[in-house]
């Protein structure tokens, strides 16, 4: 499913482009590849943003001819992945697994050697909603309860997170100073230790992505679901409010985007035909079946869509990145 904020705002670019190019087709990308083809993903092997990374890859393998080869390279919040991108030749036979926010925020909240401009996008394989969700025996019925309990005790519920500086993080930062409701963050490495902290009554809450381990603890009727955050309710969780719905408009950017992306400098038809090649696999059932079609874009988002909101992941961030870094 397609979320709200993103939808309008991939459609207004799309008719843009459009209508500055007349509607003409990018002219072919003449000899690309010649060689091997590098996937760099900037998190450990078996995870979910890393098969989707190799699924894609087998899917381009097969498209445009020549091997695809994905390398895991994690660490620094994805600066070493990065690093390792902006450093290649320009020439679309390295790319990387661009992960938003964190792919664009890193670069305002830490010293790195790289920034948003240095990297060109090519399109999204998939999107995931952050949820915020309590045990299954929370003394809160219910997301109003929840925030309720908030206003009336500030800093006293404790919510657990990804991260200090993950968009889940930032996006509690801006509940407080936006909307003056204030819970104390827990950061923690991973969904596996969030699970345990709220299993094991650690935290009040998760502010976290409803990535396939999250809806199990749903399934199993471990937690629930209280608000989730994109502007518009999804499919597996349709009885879900949104935190749009709860009264924080301002709250819709913690859903990850997971995407491909090319060293600034690479040409416009290499990035043309790897965007139409991504374009051409998302359209096919059996590869959107194996991503998890719950987490695959009704409309695909290519390379100037994606641009789009990544730029404004940067803008709506940029303040509280600022103050994460003591500025």
């Amino acid at each position: 499913m397609r979320y709200g904020r993103w939808s309008a705002l991939a459609a207004m670019t799309a008719l843009t482009v459009s209508c500055s190019e007349g509607g003409s087709a990018p002219e072919a990308a003449g000899e690309y590849p010649t060689k091997e083809i590098r996937v760099i993903v900037p998190y450990t092997a078996g995870g979910p943003t890393d098969l989707a990374a190799r699924t894609m890859g087998t899917h381009l393998e097969r498209a445009l001819g020549e091997p695809v080869i994905v390398e895991n390279l994690p660490g620094a919040a994805g600066a070493l992945a990065m690093n390792e991108l902006v450093g290649s030749d320009p020439d679309g036979h390295t790319l990387t697994l661009v992960a938003a926010p964190s792919t664009v925020v890193t670069p305002l909240i830490q010293d790195v050697s790289y920034g948003p401009e240095d990297f060109e996008t090519i399109g999204v394989i998939t999107e995931v909603p952050s949820v915020l969700a309590v045990g299954a025996g929370s003394e809160f019925a219910d997301a109003a309860a929840f925030f309720d309990a908030a206003r009336a005790r500030p800093d006293e519920l404790t919510v657990g997170t990804p991260g200090a500086t993950t968009s889940q993080g930032i996006e509690l930062r801006r509940l407080a100073s936006e909307y003056g409701v204030q819970v104390t963050v827990v950061p923690f490495n991973g969904n596996a230790e969030l699970i345990q902290a709220l299993l094991g009554g650690t935290v009040d809450a998760l502010l976290v992505n409803v990535s396939a381990d999250i809806r199990a603890q749903f399934d199993a009727g471990e937690f629930r679901p209280l608000a989730i955050s994109p502007a518009e309710r999804v499919d597996y969780l349709p009885a879900t409010p949104t935190l749009a719905e709860l009264g924080f408009p301002g709250l819709t950017y913690s859903t990850s985007l997971f995407g491909l992306g090319a060293p600034v400098g690479t040409p416009p038809e290499v990035i043309a035909e790897l965007e139409e090649a991504m374009r051409a696999g998302l359209a096919d059932p059996a590869l959107r079946t194996q991503l998890d079609e719950a987490y695959v874009p009704d409309e695909f988002i290519g390379a100037t869509e994606f641009r789009t909101m990544l730029d404004e992941i940067v803008r709506v961030y940029g303040p509280v990145a600022q103050e994460l870094r003591g500025g």
